[in-house]
């Protein structure tokens, strides 16, 4: 079965198309890896897949169901998303920000079940963030945060997760953290992932198949040792690189060229 079916899908800002017409899909359980230089179009087909934004042409389906026909709390019980960016307002609990992952399932205020709570509690364990429960997110690190908001993403008990840039702006030792927590969700809850990273190595590590997005087309799509090719990534990214395998581990390992 299909997780995602994409379509001819295009998407236009006022400033010019930004999605022309890519075709594309995800297994069950596969993780794809999109790539591609700035401004090429990722974070906004995370957006269309999420449904924030409506297609201009083509179409999305998810399991075998058109995105455009479900309703907002449908869409939010099937797919989470995990943004590159993760404000609040007000000063929430680590418990507080979890707990929103729920809404989708929760009828009003104060009105959680047994199932919601049990819900918080296992994304917290997975994430390995229960500690942090009573502390505000603005008193975590960078790496704590991140694993709060995917946290928040996992109670909502999706069938897709979409992250956009979930390494960014994380040192090496929190990088590898989620590096390995998206390979642990992977194998126990068997979620059908689509990540967005600038990251080629960190997209190569982890992900069953890599999209390479250059100016809102798909240049290229395989396994990741078929997309890291020299000539594939220097013809999208404009520049020379070196790409070989990790003496220890035999992952791809790309460097730019100096």
């Amino acid at each position: 079965m299909r997780a995602v079916e994409v379509r001819d899908l295009s998407f236009s800002y006022r400033n010019g198309r930004v999605i022309d017409g890519i075709s594309f899909s995800v297994d069950v359980g596969e993780v794809l890896g999109v790539i591609g230089p700035n401004s090429t179009g990722k974070t906004t087909l995370l957006r269309l897949l999420s449904r924030v934004l409506v297609p201009e042409a083509g179409a999305i389906r998810l399991f075998d169901r058109d995105l455009q026909a479900l309703t907002r709390r449908e869409v939010a019980r099937i797919v989470a998303v995990v943004p590159q960016e993760f404000q609040v307002a007000f000063p929430f609990t680590v418990e507080q920000v979890v707990a929103m992952g729920r809404y989708p399932y929760v009828r009003g205020i104060g009105l959680e079940t047994t199932e919601d709570r049990l819900a918080v509690e296992r994304a917290l364990g997975e994430t390995g963030t229960a500690h942090l429960l009573k502390k505000y997110l603005d008193q975590l690190s960078g790496g704590e945060k991140q694993r709060v908001v995917i946290a928040r993403a996992l109670a909502q008990d999706p069938r897709l997760l979409l992250l956009d840039e979930p390494t960014a702006h994380l040192d090496l030792s929190h990088h590898l953290e989620i590096l390995r927590l998206l390979g642990r969700l992977k194998a126990e809850r068997g979620l059908t992932v689509v990540l967005v990273s600038h990251d080629l190595n960190a997209a190569a590590e982890c992900s069953d198949r890599l999209l390479l997005l250059r100016e809102g087309a798909i240049l290229t799509a395989g396994r990741p040792e078929e997309v890291m090719q020299p000539a594939i990534i220097e013809k999208a990214y404009g520049c020379s690189v070196w790409i070989g395998a990790d003496p220890d581990t035999g992952k791809i390992r790309i460097l730019p060229r100096l």
